[in-house]
């Protein structure tokens, strides 16, 4: 956060910020996050959309062959 942004555009990145941070915490996957990267690293390749994204996730940590310590 720069100072020179108005008040409310600071108050706006704190605020997703600190969502992000919860999301983050309770193990909820960022969607937007995911766009971003693949913007940025996979251009040509179409992202997933947002409910095949959270699908993917969940598999991911609790599908068969996610490690488990019980």
């Amino acid at each position: 956060m720069s100072r020179s942004m108005p008040f409310a555009e600071r108050l706006r990145a704190l605020w997703a910020l600190l969502a992000q941070t919860a999301r983050l915490i309770v193990g909820v996957p960022d969607y937007d996050r995911y766009l971003a990267h693949m913007r940025q690293s996979h251009p040509d390749t179409p992202p997933m959309s947002r409910e095949a994204f959270f699908v993917n996730r969940l598999d991911a940590r609790y599908g068969r062959g996610a490690s488990r310590c019980c």
